[in-house]
């Protein structure tokens, strides 16, 4: 069975992603000796950043063109956004938001690790613990009671249990290549 769960990853993958389906083209026939697309994560003469403060602004830089182009090569999400849909039909947007749902949930979930930041039911009345970092909540309304602050929660909000995103380790020129240009050789 992991040899059928095989060939279907391979196949959806190779389907929205080109970089795999050249892999896979070029196991199922190496002879003819296809080029792999260029992948902006692919090694090469890594960015030098000058000075600290440099450093930094290129790393978060880095680091959010990565997300960004791992969330369009597993979910296909800049192409779902940039789409015009007003030529579709509410069922149609329906089925792919479906697939975009699911992929950008699973890599959310790989990154990151998203989950509720406070365990009580949304609805409820709930008594703010007396040390709260007030970074966690969004206060709404007008508080009554300074001693023991209660209120209705109206969201759970989310919390980053990890942040493991990937390292960019290609060129200068590829930075803000988020998803390369698609050719099908002929």
């Amino acid at each position: 069975m992991g040899r059928v769960s095989t060939a279907f990853r391979a196949f959806w993958r190779s389907c929205f992603d080109a970089e795999v389906a050249a892999r896979v083209e070029n196991a199922l026939h190496p002879g003819k000796g296809l080029p792999t697309p260029p992948s902006p994560h692919t090694p090469s003469a890594p960015v030098a950043p000058q000075d600290s403060t440099d450093a930094k602004r290129i790393a978060s830089e880095l680091a959010a063109l990565s997300l960004l182009s791992t969330l369009q090569r597993e979910a296909r999400l800049i192409d779902f956004l940039q789409e015009d849909l007003s030529g579709y039909e509410d069922g149609q947007i329906g089925a792919a938001v479906r697939d975009i749902h699911r992929e950008t949930r699973q890599v959310l979930e790989r990154l990151f690790a998203i989950r509720p930041l406070v365990d009580h039911p949304e609805d409820t009345l709930m008594t703010l613990p007396k040390e709260a970092d007030l970074t966690h909540y969004r206060l709404t309304g007008q508080a009554r009671n300074q001693e023991a602050p209660q209120g209705y929660l109206r969201h759970k909000g989310w919390q980053a249990t990890k942040c493991d995103l990937p390292k960019f380790t290609g060129t200068e020129s590829s930075a803000r290549i988020v998803a390369p240009a698609e050719v099908e050789m002929s």
